[in-house]
């Protein structure tokens, strides 16, 4: 049976509507359907390298992955890549096409034709899979932005789909945000309201069953779930919000890893496996004194190097990082970390902003410079000359080369990457690089006290398919499935 695309939106940001959509899209796969997620457009640094080489939101690729389909530019055809706190870069169908402020993108740009090359791109899923499950952006209660909306209550109009109003209980104010943002809508929007989905319920559910009539009362719709916090479920997170509920210190006994919190961090998810190995306790520094106990020590990526190295200066980082590298501690970079590691970053083009070059922290014998191309691309690696055995993806712009080169890792194109300086300093374009058990084990190997012990051996890909049916489980529990099936097939 040909059901409807259904629509999650929100009453603000993180309120949880990348992991509720990709529930549906584990459920809707469970029941026999062949579900594929959508969202028009999404703003993140968090993003990641389709089949084809392309460029999405990562929170669409992990709903793919629940999908159990491999995900495509289709599924986020306009992601904004924020480059400091007034513009973004714009990638459109998976591939850059430039920088633009906040005003420029929203008073500019022709929004009926982005609007029409992300349904073009909803259509081509729409002709493939079903259903569609969308997501929307932000709060729909933004009225300074209805006339410019690509992403929430007009997809949802002009599909025609049932929408259901995610609201988190756990920040509080649940009954001012779901009646405001649904009285606020024009009427033919309005209409559209399905249900009300309360999500991170903390507690007895039963204490809510008042509150969930009064609700209902006043918002002209059913509440059709109340969704218990948890947090014993894994799934990747798209907003870096979350990073502020994990910042728990050193730990006695285990491999304490400081990640180093940059202004401009993306892809963050990079060290989610590690953040799960038994022995590890992964944390993120925002401070110089929270790398003297680390034992390890990773730069992230990051959407603007040259000002995150300035930062880093500035803060005392850049400083710290060194006296740990110079102590004989381990210090590993991933894309922007790597090129911080290095003697300097180049941008001759203005790439990140009106500064030409700026010294990097002179770990690495490297050299990089920023460019106009951006390579993305998916690929399987080989680590230090073994098989070709792991998997991750680049998204960079810029070139890093060294005079003599030290190839961290080859691609299976046979392409030479990262530098690699010594068991305990190196550097990777690859981001994934570390949701490998052979990389994970190498670097904590370099930890005395690690030695010893057995490496772990737990399968990633099936790990996370265990957690995309425990989400599914959690989800279906306390969801009226019957009534959201109704909504999809009138």
């Amino acid at each position: 049976m040909k059901l409807r695309p259904v629509m999650f939106v929100g009453t603000g940001s993180d309120v949880g509507k990348s992991v509720i959509n990709a529930a549906f899209c584990r459920i809707f796969l469970q029941d026999g359907y062949q579900p594929a997620p959508f969202k028009a457009q999404n703003m993140s640094l968090n993003s990641y390298a389709t089949p084809e080489g392309l460029e999405i939101g990562r929170a669409q690729a992990v709903q793919a992955e629940a999908c159990g389909i491999p995900c495509r530019a289709d599924m986020n055809p306009v992601l904004l890549k924020p480059t400091n706190h007034t513009s973004s870069q714009v990638v459109l169908n998976g591939k850059p096409i430039g920088n633009q402020s906040a005003f420029q993108y929203f008073n500019k740009t022709d929004r009926l034709e982005l609007f029409d090359q992300a349904m073009a791109a909803c259509n081509q899923l729409l002709a493939e899979y079903n259903p569609l499950v969308i997501e929307g952006a932000g709060s729909i209660s933004e009225m300074n932005l209805w006339d410019r909306d690509i992403t929430n209550m007009r997809v949802a109009e002009t599909l025609d789909a049932p929408t259901y109003l995610i609201a988190d209980i756990d920040r509080g104010g649940v009954f001012a945000s779901v009646y405001g943002s649904i009285k606020l809508l024009p009427e033919a929007q309005r209409k559209l309201i399905k249900g009300v989905i309360i999500n991170k319920f903390r507690g007895d559910i039963a204490l809510f069953e008042d509150g969930r009539k009064m609700l209902e009362e006043i918002s002209g719709v059913p509440v059709v779930g109340v969704i218990p916090y948890f947090d014993d479920i894994h799934i990747e997170q798209e907003d870096s919000v979350v990073l502020e509920h994990r910042k728990e210190k050193q730990i006695g006994g285990k491999v304490n890893i400081a990640v180093v919190l940059l202004r401009h961090m993306s892809n963050f998810t990079d060290f989610n496996r590690l953040e799960l190995h038994p022995e590890v306790n992964l944390f993120y520094a925002a401070h110089p004194d929270e790398l003297n106990e680390a034992d390890i020590v990773l730069l992230p990526g990051s959407k603007n190097t040259i000002d995150d190295l300035r930062y880093l200066r500035r803060s005392g980082m850049a400083k710290a990082v060194l006296q740990h590298h110079e102590a004989g501690k381990a210090v590993y970079g991933i894309c922007g970390g790597y090129q911080m590691m290095g003697l300097s970053v180049e941008d001759p083009m203005g790439m990140e902003g009106d500064i030409v070059a700026v010294p990097g922290l002179g770990i690495l014998p490297v050299r990089t410079v920023l460019t106009e191309e951006k390579k993305t691309e998916a690929c399987r690696f080989s680590f230090l000359g073994s098989e070709a055995d792991c998997d991750g993806y680049e998204i960079h712009m810029g070139e890093t080369k060294a005079e003599i080169p030290s190839p961290l890792c080859t691609t299976d194109k046979g392409i030479a990457d990262g530098y690699f300086l010594s068991e305990r300093s190196f550097g990777t374009y690859l981001h994934g690089f570390f949701d490998n058990a052979r990389t994970i084990d190498y670097i904590l190997r370099q930890v005395p006290e690690y030695r010893r012990k057995e490496a772990t051996t737990t399968d990633y890909t099936t790990f996370k398919n265990e957690q995309y049916d425990k989400l599914a489980a959690h989800v279906r529990s306390c969801v009226d499935m019957e009534y959201i099936y109704k909504t999809m097939r009138e």
